[in-house]
């Protein structure tokens, strides 16, 4: 059995999740995967920071207040952040960076992770910043310390698109992706075609917790963008930016177009897509499209996400599942530390 320390970079509703789930479920682990979790450090803006070598209380982690500077609190706690600190004296083996997407240059979250990996600490990450703009930077700097850099859920949550695609459709020869990689956009189509309007389908879905108070990000395409970016980078070889990539929101769709759409036995989707060319190089877009009826993205509603893969030998295939929620996201950091664990027994670590 195996005990792995982990310090949270970030202790919002993700990280928090990655608690609770530790806290319910650590003996289990024990039996089932070969190890369990001990948080021995966290950071957070609002909250301070705290570390504990010896291990936190998991109970007491779960049900911290949401004040400012919460984790002060706690013995060995803090008011200020002290991210860098936190990373480089807690004895964690396992770096946990849930922080917020900077779709501008992945800071300060680049910089967390990168100072991680050179102290021989390995990352796992929900962030799609970083991995947008860094990714392979940030997987060499984890190879030359002999650590990891994993982060499976930054682009649908705790549905497994990229090591799904990348073990389990090898050999299948991927052309390519297309898919529905926004919840919250996706969930304002599916509201307007019940009939609200674009302004009152985004206030429903931030009155639901599915917009922030400034939903630019998701109703523009800018969170799809970084997703393609990582997707077409890992799986199809592209060396795209952010920049590099055509992106189009649903802002200017009405509900006339929606009832035209319907007309037509067709509905509107955000669709993120990326195709390998034939001279090898890799196009990518982000834009509504009207698909017919028939399409396996048409009948994705609300808050799911989907992606479908086009492949030389089995044709499409499509994967569908949660693209948000806290618990969700969580996992997929579980199934990161998972991967790590995976890799050092395979080694004989």
């Amino acid at each position: 059995m195996s005990e792995y320390k982990v310090a949270l970079i970030g202790f919002g509703g993700v990280n928090r999740a990655l608690a609770q789930l530790a806290a319910e479920n650590n003996a289990k682990w024990q039996s089932e995967l070969g190890f369990q979790l001990k948080i021995v450090g966290i950071s957070d803006l609002h909250l301070g920071s705290v570390i504990r070598p010896e291990g936190l209380d998991l109970n007491a982690l779960r049900n911290l207040p949401t004040e400012k500077g919460a984790l002060a609190k706690l013995s060995g706690g803090s008011i200020d952040a002290a991210t860098e600190h936190v990373i480089e004296t807690s004895g964690a083996d396992i770096v946990v960076e849930a922080t917020f997407t900077n779709a501008v240059n992945g800071e300060p979250a680049t910089s967390y992770c990168r100072l991680a990996l050179s102290k021989g600490i390995s990352v796992v990450t929900t962030n799609k910043g970083p991995v947008a703009f860094h990714a392979q930077a940030l997987k060499r700097e984890a190879a030359a310390n002999g650590v990891h850099f994993e982060y499976e859920g930054a682009v649908m949550s705790g549905t497994p698109v990229i090591r799904l695609a990348k073990e389990l459709l090898a050999g299948a020869e991927l052309k390519g992706f297309e898919g529905i990689l926004n919840g919250t956009s996706n969930f304002v189509l599916s509201s307007m075609e019940s009939g609200l309007s674009f302004t009152e389908a985004v206030e429903k879905a931030q009155r639901l917790g599915y917009a922030e108070a400034d939903p630019t990000a998701d109703i523009e395409g800018h969170d799809v963008r970084l997703k393609v970016v990582i997707l077409a980078n890992e799986l199809l070889g592209a060396k795209l930016k952010p920049a590099d990539v055509p992106c189009k929101g649903i802002g200017d769709l009405t509900l006339q177009s929606i009832h035209d759409a319907a007309a037509a036995n067709a509905r509107w989707k955000l669709i993120g897509s990326a195709s390998r060319m034939a001279d090898g190089t890799v196009r990518a877009s982000v834009e509504p499209k009207l698909l017919p009826l028939e399409n396996s993205l048409a009948a994705v509603g609300d808050a799911i996400n989907a992606v479908t893969f086009r492949t030389g030998v089995l044709g499409d295939v499509t994967v569908r599942g949660p693209g948000a929620g806290r618990v969700e996201t969580a996992y997929a950091l579980l199934a990161d530390i998972i991967s790590i664990h995976k890799a050092k027994v395979a080694q004989g670590k």
